[in-house]
């Protein structure tokens, strides 16, 4: 499945090397009675917690669950309305997905400084899980950056690029 971008990129002003923000989510394969997919929303935030940039969310028709990504909707999601800020998409099946956030204006625009990427994750009939990177922007050298969720998300990758 590929996102589509929401946003308007005609006032993407990158230049041709710009940054590169490569988030990689391994969605568990839960044995559960019954089983539905996680709804995710990524986001950047600043030390103080404050949203730097919306980043994408991946849900289903069904927007009545988009509160149960508790983090994720106090912060930015209820101030919002379809179409989401970011790149969105539908929910993804157990398994490694990688998304690309480098052309997203957000990112761009990123002044220099210490953030935290967050991942959130919650699925219907199940838990929900939150996941945090620190890093620093913009890049000064090649990082892949890790953490990893215990229930709702395993593995996440932040990969930065100069």
């Amino acid at each position: 499945m590929r996102l589509i971008p929401i946003v308007m990129l005609s006032a993407l002003t990158l230049a041709a090397e710009a940054a590169q923000f490569q988030v990689e989510v391994e969605v568990p394969r839960l044995r559960v009675a019954e089983y539905h997919a996680p709804y995710v929303a990524f986001w950047i935030e600043t030390p103080d917690h404050a949203v730097a940039a919306p980043l994408g969310l991946w849900y289903d028709d069904q927007e009545k669950w988009l509160k149960d990504l508790r983090q994720w909707w106090r912060r930015t999601g209820r101030t919002q309305s379809a179409p989401y800020d970011g790149l969105t998409g539908a929910t993804r099946s157990p398994g490694k997905h990688s998304v690309d956030f480098s052309d997203l204006p957000a990112v761009a625009e990123l002044p220099a400084g210490d953030y935290q990427l967050v991942v959130e994750a919650a699925r219907e009939v199940g838990g929900r899980e939150v996941v945090r990177i620190p890093f620093q922007w913009p890049p000064a050298s090649a990082q892949q950056l890790r953490a990893q969720g215990t229930e709702e998300l395993h593995d996440v990758t932040l990969t930065l690029t100069p």
